[in-house]
């Protein structure tokens, strides 16, 4: 459901503290929630969830939970915040006017092209008005940055009027310029870096993935708040692996 908190704590630029679920079950989504992070993300775009899952997983995780959606299309977009998803990140974004077409999506008339309907994130049509009346100001709207392309159109999309922060996949970065993976290679930092300049000149909030705990420090201090730190099957098969090396 929306989460006025969760918006608001983004806008004060709190650190929010989260990781990605890449399983399509409603138990990890439910454990993970119950560790204490801040906020969730499901994976629908690159992982094997469908819409069903992905709705029993917001049901089960009962935190604020951003749904990654496969691409920037008004049909995905919708199906996510229909279900009940605090807010949205969207890959795929190249140009300043992608954004402005992301967030027309997530909004209701007059301000964007949402669709209505009688759904669960309005408690399916009974909290109709209450959602309707709050949810184009506080459903959060999260571009992602995994291109660089949209690296070189930094400046048009970070002055963009609308959306909550942008979100950058240094994974799929890295593998736009042709190092895929390699995260340290100074042409990737130099990208990051450009982002979070320009991010910071237009005062807006930026969020990163942190493959590992160092790399989530560094980011922290680097002013991106809103962190998803490793995913459910990275934490799974390193401690996994870490118990392996122990014992044998």
């Amino acid at each position: 459901m929306v989460s006025r908190s969760f918006a608001e704590r983004m806008r004060n630029a709190e650190h929010l503290l989260g990781t990605v679920l890449s399983f399509p079950s409603p138990e990890v989504a439910e454990a993970l929630a119950l560790c204490g992070y801040d906020w969730l993300m499901v994976d629908a775009g690159r992982a094997p969830i469908d819409t069903l899952t992905a709705q029993r997983m917001l049901q089960a995780a009962r935190c604020p939970t951003l749904v990654r959606v496969a691409n920037s299309g008004n049909e995905a977009i919708n199906l996510a915040l229909d279900i009940g998803a605090t807010g949205v990140i969207v890959p795929g974004i190249r140009i300043a006017e992608d954004v402005e077409r992301v967030i027309s999506a997530c909004r209701y008339p007059p301000l964007g092209n949402r669709a209505i309907g009688m759904v669960r994130a309005q408690g399916y049509g009974q909290n109709f008005k209450t959602y309707f009346d709050d949810a184009n100001e506080e459903i959060v709207i999260v571009p992602q940055i995994d291109h660089i392309d949209a690296v070189r159109e930094i400046e048009a999309i970070a002055f963009v009027s609308g959306f909550n922060a942008l979100f950058v996949d240094p994974y799929g970065l890295s593998a736009s310029i042709g190092l895929p993976g390699q995260l340290g290679h100074p042409e990737v930092t130099a990208a990051i870096g450009r982002v979070q300049h320009i991010c910071e000149d237009a005062e807006r909030r930026m969020g990163i993935f942190a493959h590992d705990l160092d790399s989530a420090a560094r980011w922290l201090g680097a002013n991106f708040t809103l962190l998803a730190l490793e995913s459910d099957a990275m934490m799974l098969t390193q401690r996994a692996r870490d118990i392996l090396q122990v014992l044998r």
